[in-house]
């Protein structure tokens, strides 16, 4: 059976750390194309994984290239190209120079690799996502933008930090934009299935759901050149993953919303089945009265970015 091929747009820090997650896991033959200038360093990278293969045993073919062309009939495309965030920068501050950057890769991907599918980080997350499908004209369900799966990753590590069990016996779920209006559903957390409202106190709650908001920020601030890639590289490692292994993982993203959550015509981030197929579907659920107003404010934020492309 022939190995799938994952290409990786951004040589950068997540890109770097995307592709030695990827190879360990041996999910198959993988390409990091950056700008041509940088083609010899997307190389040394390769290289410096490819010493690895003897440890972890894995067989897979490792190019680095400065040529979008290598990436032809990828199966799946991980885009993680643009600028960070830097102190006292917001998402939105990013959108004019990441909107120029994402323009041209989805011009490439939609020529070398129209039947990939696409796994999305660059911010603005939810506007850069919308601004891809336009650009390059792919199925909806082929795209998908990688938010929620970091912050519910966050929501569920501090939850475990802060009752101070495994992180594996906790289940949590985060929906919206990739933002501070982002949505950490307390209610569906649970540790154990037991609800977290009953092991924390109402404080504790509070202070973990601010910590989830606030913490790609607070990474930007203590880092000051830079932001998060080690949580973002595992986040799309498990999106891709669940596409090419087609293990109908329930994971919440940024995808198109067809009336789900009354949401019509915007990548959101909501619970969404990732498969063989792509986004194979949306679970769609009621919300009491507050998580419907933090969904209307979020959705709100989303449109204002949008409005901007």
């Amino acid at each position: 059976m022939a190995r799938k091929k994952i290409a990786l747009i951004g040589g950068g820090q997540i890109g770097g750390i995307l592709a030695l997650i990827l190879a360990q896991k041996s999910l198959g033959d993988i390409v990091i194309v950056d700008l041509p200038e940088k083609s010899g360093q997307m190389r040394a990278k390769m290289l410096d994984i490819m010493a690895c293969a003897p440890q972890d045993g894995q067989d897979a073919e490792l190019i680095g290239s400065g040529d979008m062309a290598d990436i032809a009939g990828a199966d799946v495309v991980a885009i993680t190209a643009g600028v960070p965030r830097g102190p006292g920068m917001s998402r939105e501050d990013l959108l004019d120079i990441n909107l120029k950057i994402i323009r041209n890769v989805a011009q490439a991907v939609k020529q070398h690799a129209p039947n990939a599918f696409v796994v999305i980080t660059t911010n603005p997350l939810d506007s850069i996502v919308y601004a891809f499908h336009k650009e390059s004209g792919l199925p909806h369900s082929q795209i998908a933008g990688m938010a929620g799966a970091l912050d519910s990753a966050r929501f569920k590590a501090f939850i475990a930090q802060g009752a101070g069990v495994s992180v594996k016996d906790v289940a949590c779920l985060v929906m919206g934009g990739h933002g501070p209006t982002m949505i950490p559903l307390v209610r569906t957390a649970t540790i154990g299935g037991v609800p977290i409202s009953d092991i924390l106190t109402t404080e504790q709650i509070a202070e973990i759901v601010e910590h989830t908001r606030n913490a790609g920020t607070e990474i930007v601030k203590l880092m000051e050149h830079g932001s998060a890639f080690y949580s973002a590289a595992a986040a799309v490692a498990q999106m891709v993953e669940a596409f090419i292994l087609d293990k109908k993982r329930v994971i919440p993203s940024a995808v198109y919303c067809q009336g789900q959550f009354a949401i019509e015509g915007y990548f959101v981030g909501v619970p969404a089945v990732i498969g063989g197929s792509g986004v194979e579907s949306i679970i769609e659920f009621k919300l009491n009265t507050e998580e419907q107003k933090m969904l209307d404010i979020t959705l709100a934020a989303v449109k204002e970015s949008v409005a901007k492309l």
